[in-house]
């Protein structure tokens, strides 16, 4: 009888280890460490389908400019980033503050032929240098395809729509330029970065 209560204590305390080698398994891989990274998201590039930009981590919540629109419209200006890659990308939020439906005017694409073949999109905007006395027009890929949310053709009542647009970067010691759309006023913004 004691071989049995042997075997059957030893079997016991083998269960127990690796109870206790799992329990502190699961314990060391759980959340709340803090050490877990997420990938960061990047700006996405306009495929004519509505891209969106991506939220900058340590943005303000005050907009760098509101400019009242037509039908309602309000675009608040969020930020104005250079980039090393030689670029300044404007995020801002459209929102529809009307009780109607909000078309968005052709305007906003601008007049330019190989950026109107490529639909709706925000291919107007502009900043301006008056400092250094030149004016940004929005990039565009290699198929022409301007460097901007596209495909939004409305926006409905109370609804927000992320927007961003890329531009070249001004000179490193120019930090305010004038942000210009079509249809909406011009604002004074600062660039950071």
């Amino acid at each position: 009888m004691s071989i049995r209560f042997t075997a059957k204590a030893r079997s016991g305390v083998i269960a127990l280890t690796v109870v206790a080698g799992l329990a502190l398994g699961v314990a060391g891989c759980g959340g709340g460490g803090g050490d877990d990274k997420k990938p960061e998201a990047s700006a996405p590039v306009s495929k004519g389908d509505g891209s969106k930009p991506s939220t900058q981590e340590g943005q303000s919540d005050a907009p760098l400019a509101e400019l009242k629109g037509p039908e309602g419209l309000d675009l608040k200006i969020t930020s104005a980033a250079r980039d090393s890659g030689g670029f300044v990308t404007v995020n801002a939020e459209l929102k529809n503050d009307g009780s109607k439906v909000a078309i968005l005017s052709s305007q906003l694409t601008g007049n330019e032929t190989e950026i109107m073949k490529n639909g709706q999109s925000f291919g107007g905007a502009t900043l301006v240098d008056s400092k250094g006395k030149k004016r940004y027009y929005v990039l565009r890929d290699t198929d022409g395809r301007p460097l901007t949310t596209a495909g939004v053709q409305s926006v409905k009542p109370g609804e927000s729509i992320p927007i961003f647009m890329q531009f070249p970067a001004p000179p490193a010691d120019t930090t305010e330029v004038s942000f210009q759309l079509p249809t909406f006023p011009s604002a004074t913004i600062q660039i950071s970065g």
